[in-house]
């Protein structure tokens, strides 16, 4: 046995001080989004059947879950709304005194310095479910996207730091790049969710935004989940029209294209780690079938190995609490 040669990796996984040491990947709470849904109406706090921990929040109780995500030193929220009505071209998502904009004011007053980013799509709004405008059975692309501008338009005016358009349109990063520009919002960074896939893990969102397409699919616009080199032709549109963040959705089944986007591109990578990522490990840790918080922060930290700068997620106040812990 003397006369054997190999390396000695185990000296660097000796005790805990030493890994502490060479710890290659970090999960901070600076880097957290936490999604909320917000609705109108009032005394509404309703739960996500298939996400557990997850609300529906009316503007009279949004205050104490701000509250909350302030004390936990997350920096910032993304917001989703759900209208009380809704028509065919989501009038809800652009009105002045929509739910997202009435929500971005009131979390604005009370805390300034949290971030708000704002969603900026049709679905929720739409009484067809889709991203865009339709005519028939068609989703239409250049006509959705005066109405996306003037969304991102009207969330701005409300206070948003940041605007994130989900829909996947042709050319929708520039359409609101030049909007928001030409209302003199030159300022307002776009965080566009440029690879997002047509994804099977997007289901439980779906009940909490109310979102469903009432006809056919979104696979004209979303990608297809077979497909990496198209992410490359869609984060170099976003990046060409003006995108200053570039997420990718899902997360956790796409870590391959996270490495790819970080490898290729310079600009700040968002992970989403969607609904049906959450709800699966939810399912599991109320079974007894996991370790919650063990899975929740080894699943984060892939993401993050694999180049996520940020990640929008629903775990962040549990994160955020076990990080404190440390």
């Amino acid at each position: 046995m003397t006369k054997l040669q190999f390396q000695r990796h185990r000296r660097l996984r000796a005790n805990a001080a030493i890994r502490s040491m060479v710890k290659e990947t970090y999960l901070h709470k600076e880097d957290l989004i936490y999604p909320i849904f917000v609705m109108e109406g009032e005394n509404i706090k309703n739960e996500v059947p298939s996400m557990p921990g997850v609300f529906q929040f009316s503007l009279d109780k949004l205050e104490a879950e701000i509250d909350e995500v302030v004390a936990l030193g997350i920096p910032a929220v993304i917001l989703f709304g759900l209208p009380a009505e809704k028509d065919a071209v989501g009038t809800g998502a652009f009105h002045d005194h929509g739910i997202v904009q009435e929500a971005t004011r009131l979390i604005k007053a009370r805390y300034p310095e949290l971030l708000v980013i704002a969603d900026t799509c049709l679905c929720e709004f739409t009484d067809h479910g889709h991203c865009g405008l339709i005519e028939g059975d068609q989703i239409l692309n250049d006509p959705s996207l005066d109405v996306l501008a003037r969304t991102a338009v009207s969330q701005a005016k409300a206070g948003a730091d940041i605007i994130a358009p989900s829909n996947m349109m042709d050319g929708f990063v520039a359409a609101i790049r030049a909007g928001l520009d030409e209302a003199g919002f030159e300022n307002v960074p776009i965080m566009s969710y440029a690879v997002k896939y047509a994804s099977s893990y997007y289901g439980p969102f779906r009940d909490a935004a109310d979102g469903a397409p009432q006809f056919g699919d979104r696979k004209s616009y979303q990608m297809d989940p077979s497909n990496r080199m198209e992410a490359f032709r869609e984060a170099e549109s976003d990046i060409e029209e003006g995108a200053d963040f570039l997420i990718v959705k899902p997360a956790l089944s796409y870590l391959d294209i996270i490495r790819d986007v970080k490898n290729n591109y310079t600009l700040p990578i968002v992970a989403y780690n969607v609904s049906g990522e959450y709800a699966m490990i939810k399912a599991a840790a109320i079974n007894g079938w996991i370790e919650e918080k063990n899975v929740v922060l080894e699943t984060l930290l892939s993401m993050k190995r694999a180049g996520s700068d940020l990640i929008i997620t629903y775990h962040a106040k549990d994160v955020a609490r076990w990080l404190e812990e440390k």
